[in-house]
């Protein structure tokens, strides 16, 4: 059953007459709060002289298999304010994932890795694993400030070495990883880190490089936090625990000896065990400093993690956190079963696969559930996007028309995204290309959230002739100029965050049929998914654009600069990453500029970079890279469907992909009413 903006708002106690007014009176509905997060508190005179602990590790302590709190918590620890009040201990937090292809899952829940956060808007650097930085005058050297006393999750002191043991054993092994993390280059030039001392990390570069404090940050290769080794040769995060994984290398014992390990344990190499054993999500035995550890792998029914016992942040009462005791993600065959669960009030905080279209019903079933919905709208124009593959060349002819500015063109202004914004937008969504909302500095501007988007049939029938698409076949498809057979696009889905894509795609295929462009739907498991972006086998996708608001953060949505980044352009992403050296030049004259505007944009200061995204911007709306649809909505992990007995939890947060939704609501500090 499909509800209308009109539905919504009777079911919001609204008044809506049309799609701009639905919108605005739905961000003033008691659905959409205010933006708050806790206050990390940096001043050490404020912070606590005594510590207290889960009553577990208590006992644990008493035992004598841990140490007392006292030595696990750092000398310089994050001491964090709750937001509405000191918590108490206790209580699994219930979420649902997909199985092993759902890590991004576990990546967001384990945010408490990453070397530096953000606050509630999104647009400011907050301490986190480090407790703050400095860039030099000139902008090349950027300095990293670790906490003393820091520890990892299996007790092993947390230090520069473990930056290092990236840098030198992961990184640059090029048995290990096929392309180094692109942010450790500027202008093709590589980085460099260098060990100050146990707690200070410099990365030094032969040219200047503002933005890098905003990477480390954001939701880039080196922003990953701690490291694991992929399967497609990279070491997403910045490091890795060097005391655990130097025994698998062969540097610090041999080949043979490595192999012979590895081989006992059932893997074909060293390289394959190497990946395994630093993978926390399948290896429960790796080190981690975030808030929970894993204790059952994500590749079984019940993924679970369990309290850090050294986890490095503490309330404003001296009280080790996380509060609650452990996180359990249960399987879910699909989309749907994650949508019933909620409704059914399974879930005690879910906002991942939460369909937007299905609000109403949540509405209607949060008393029976005993749980609230908030609404966080985003800042980023594509809740839902068309992404051509330029890099696509396993066919020449549709390589031929993906070219075409015109072909892109045509197709764009072919959709009618009024229809697509009720039936999956309830109305709630803005027609829009990919241009975040206005109120970004990095926006290009209100004229250019329409340029290339309203409905125009008749024009896109003339574009496609006049570029010599003319001949059809005898159900009115055009066909292709090399073999006279019909011209078919296709379309890949993800099983991912939003369950209509899907049909989201065949409604657009359907309103492609009005010029004649026949479109197929390929719905893909997220890893065969992936696996197709990193070979270039795609050739159009569907996927948001969630977390351009700071385009630099998030490049891929514009530029392909990762070679498995959802939009796809593995092959540009190459040849940008390795500056020529490999993968497929741009044909597009544009694209290359805008590649050059992109290599400048990290040397120069933050005014300057917002004048240089604002022209990749216009780029990519004047050129059509992508093909903007509705955004500016809650759709896309903005819809939380939250326990009423969960404590702390902030009435709106920053939705955005570099604000790792849930942790932008620091959910170490969440906790059950008694």
């Amino acid at each position: 059953m499909r509800f209308s903006g009109f539905f919504v708002a009777a079911a919001l106690g609204l008044s809506f007459s049309t799609a701009q007014a639905q919108t605005r009176e739905y961000e003033k509905s008691e659905l959409v709060g205010t933006l708050e997060i806790p206050t990390i508190v940096t001043d050490p005179a404020a912070w606590p002289k005594t510590f207290h602990e889960a009553p577990q590790l208590t006992a644990l302590v008493k035992a004598g298999k841990l140490p007392p709190v006292e030595q696990r918590i750092p000398a310089e620890p994050m001491v964090i304010k709750p937001l509405h009040s000191i918590g108490t201990y206790g209580g699994i937090w219930r979420r649902g994932f997909l199985g092993p292809g759902d890590g991004e899952n576990g990546n967001r829940i384990r945010a408490a890795d990453k070397l530096l956060f953000w606050d509630k808007t999104g647009t400011v650097l907050a301490p986190n694993v480090a407790k703050g930085y400095e860039v030099s005058a000139d902008g090349k050297r950027t300095t990293l400030f670790l906490r003393k006393g820091m520890k990892w999750s299996d007790g092993a002191p947390f230090t520069a070495d473990d930056f290092m043991f990236w840098f030198e054993d992961m990184n640059t092994n090029k048995d290990l990883v096929a392309t180094p993390a692109p942010e450790m280059f500027i202008n093709g030039k590589p980085g460099r880190i260098v060990k100050i001392d146990e707690t200070t990390v410099a990365f030094d570069f032969d040219e200047a490089y503002y933005l890098f404090p905003q990477l480390l940050g954001g939701d880039t290769q080196v922003g990953g936090g701690q490291s694991r080794l992929q399967s497609d040769g990279r070491a997403l995060g910045l490091y890795a625990p060097a005391h655990y994984l130097k025994k698998y290398l062969p540097k610090y014992s041999s080949v043979e000896a490595a192999n012979a390990a590895a081989k006992a344990a059932g893997f074909d190499n060293w390289v394959g065990y190497f990946q395994f054993k630093s993978d926390w999500r399948l290896n429960v035995e790796s080190p981690t400093v975030s808030a929970w550890v894993v204790t059952q792998p994500i590749n079984t029914q019940t993924w679970v993690l369990e309290r850090n016992p050294y986890y490095y942040a503490i309330d404003t009462a001296g009280n080790q956190l996380p509060y609650l005791d452990k996180v359990q993600l249960t399987l879910a065959e699909n989309l749907e079963v994650i949508n019933l669960r909620a409704i059914a009030g399974e879930y005690d905080y879910m906002e991942r696969f939460i369909d937007l279209a299905k609000l109403p019903v949540f509405l209607e079933n949060a008393q029976r559930g005993g749980y609230k919905v908030h609404l966080d709208p985003g800042f980023n124009g594509g809740d839902s996007l068309l992404f051509f593959n330029l890099a696509y060349t396993k066919d020449k002819e549709i390589r031929k028309w993906f070219q075409n500015l015109d072909f892109r063109r045509a197709l764009s202004i072919a959709i009618d995204r009024t229809q697509l914004n009720e039936a999956f937008w309830l109305g709630l969504g803005t027609p829009s290309t990919p241009i975040p909302a206005d109120i970004i500095p990095e926006s290009p501007g209100p004229e250019y959230r329409t340029r290339w988007i309203e409905q125009d049939v008749k024009k896109a029938n003339a574009m496609l002739d006049a570029i010599g698409l003319t001949k059809k076949d005898s159900e009115g498809f055009r066909v292709r100029t090399d073999n006279g057979e019909r011209l078919r696009i296709l379309v890949d889905v993800v099983q991912s965050l939003t369950p209509t894509w899907p049909q989201q795609v065949e409604m657009i295929a359907q309103q492609w049929k009005a010029i004649g462009i026949a479109a197929d739907v390929k719905v893909l498991e997220r890893s065969l998914y992936y696996k197709r972006v990193q070979n270039d086998d795609e050739q159009m996708a569907i996927a948001s654009n969630n977390g351009s608001e700071s385009l630099f953060l998030y490049t891929n949505t514009v530029l392909p600069i990762d070679f498995v980044s959802a939009q796809g352009g593995a092959g540009h992403a190459k040849w940008y990453a390795s500056n020529g050296a490999s993968g497929l030049k741009p044909e597009d004259p544009a694209m290359l500029k805008g590649y050059e505007l992109l290599r400048q944009a990290g040397s120069v200061r933050e005014a300057e970079r917002t004048k240089i995204a604002q022209e990749i911007w216009k780029l990519d709306v004047d050129n059509v890279w992508t093909i903007g649809l509705v955004g500016l909505s809650p759709s896309y992990m903005g819809t939380r469907v939250v326990n009423l007995k969960l404590e702390n939890v902030p009435s709106r947060v920053c939705a955005a992909q570099h604000c790792r939704t849930p942790w932008s609501a620091h959910p170490e500090q969440w906790y059950y009413k008694q």
